[in-house]
């Protein structure tokens, strides 16, 4: 299948690692020049040189940019950059790293408050960056990552679980006010997928258990119906198509790449 990518230019955040490295070199691989950002500069340009070299396509370009998600004016300097170097932004892929493992009487109000501008708010401020520069082109393509905590909320991430469902009541309205200009607006809530990210939320909860991470990763594999962890690459792809020409008709939803994990109806 043909995704329609290839010139496409796409910002992926924090994509050093983990779930958004994935997506940034599933969208190289299709053609589309990406553009990758990280708060440290030795990593996003160290994943910038491998995603280039694992893609092996001179004709794609992959740009590092270093921007902290929680500084506005970081936000502004990455989709100012990438206009600036691709002369467009074509799709962004919202994503950051998640609020601590914790319960409820743990958190003070500096935790929420971080928890708001990482999660929720870096969202907000990239969609916003970004959007006037789709308007102009009549096109886009907006993806937000999420977490399986916005549809089946999480004891011990309680931030996340109370931060996350507004993304999808954000991405739910702004699909409503801008489908009619091309500009397609769709979340995917990620279950436990293994990334440093999980590894380190397993081992807290292993901690806490009493068991080793190993044990506690084994055991908890059990309740997924696929029997195991998803790998990265199966968020990747995903997001991948919801960037696509190919997803043209796909505006307002949220899908849960989980391997059957959550157990609502919607």
């Amino acid at each position: 299948m043909d995704f329609g990518l290839r010139g496409r230019v796409a910002i992926v955040c924090a994509a050093s690692q983990g779930l958004g490295r994935a997506a940034a070199t599933g969208f190289a691989r299709e053609g589309a020049h990406v553009i990758i950002c990280s708060r440290e500069k030795k990593r996003i340009v160290s994943a910038a040189k491998e995603i280039a070299t694992l893609v092996g396509d001179r004709a794609v370009k992959i740009l590092p940019v270093v921007a902290d998600l929680t500084k506005p004016a970081h936000i502004r300097r990455l989709v100012a950059t990438t206009v600036r170097e691709f002369g467009r932004v074509d799709i962004l892929v919202t994503n950051a790293g998640g609020p601590p493992v914790a319960l409820f009487p743990e958190l003070d109000d500096t935790a929420w408050a971080k928890g708001v501008d990482l999660t929720l708010m870096s969202t907000v401020r990239c969609i916003r960056e970004v959007l006037p520069h789709m308007l102009k082109r009549r096109w886009g393509r907006i993806i937000a990552i999420t977490s399986i905590s916005a549809k089946q909320p999480l004891d011990d991430l309680i931030i996340s679980s109370t931060l996350r469902p507004g993304i999808l009541g954000l991405t739910k309205v702004l699909a409503n006010q801008y489908g009619k200009d091309g500009i397609l607006f769709n979340c995917v809530t990620p279950g436990f997928i293994m990334t440093a990210r999980q590894k380190e939320i397993s081992a807290v909860r292993a901690a806490k258990k009493g068991v080793t991470p190993e044990d506690y990763v084994k055991e908890f594999s059990r309740s997924v119906p696929v029997g195991r962890y998803g790998d990265p690459e199966e968020l990747a792809n995903m997001i991948v198509f919801l960037g696509s020409e190919r997803a043209s008709y796909v505006n307002g939803t949220t899908i849960a790449v989980d391997g059957g994990l959550a157990k609502g109806l919607y």
